[in-house]
């Protein structure tokens, strides 16, 4: 029996694991290995919200992105 996979970018995980990171970016981040804006990209995409302290750094770029991804559905 093969284990499931899980994909990374999922919402859920995505979810999940900026849980896990206690809703810090940096942290994130680091841990997917991914530069900070493509984590911010990431989560704005999904839905995923922002904590206080993370909106008050990327707020912007997150809201621009969310914009520009609902725009093109």
């Amino acid at each position: 029996m093969q284990p499931d996979v899980v994909d990374p970018t999922d919402r859920r995980v995505l979810e999940r694991n900026y849980d896990y990171a206690q809703k810090n970016l940096w942290i994130l981040s680091m841990w997917y290995e991914y530069d900070v804006e493509r984590m911010v990209e990431l989560l704005a995409v999904n839905g995923v919200p922002l904590s206080a302290n993370d909106e008050r750094r990327f707020g912007a770029y997150y809201d621009a992105i969310q914009s520009t991804h609902s725009g093109s559905l």
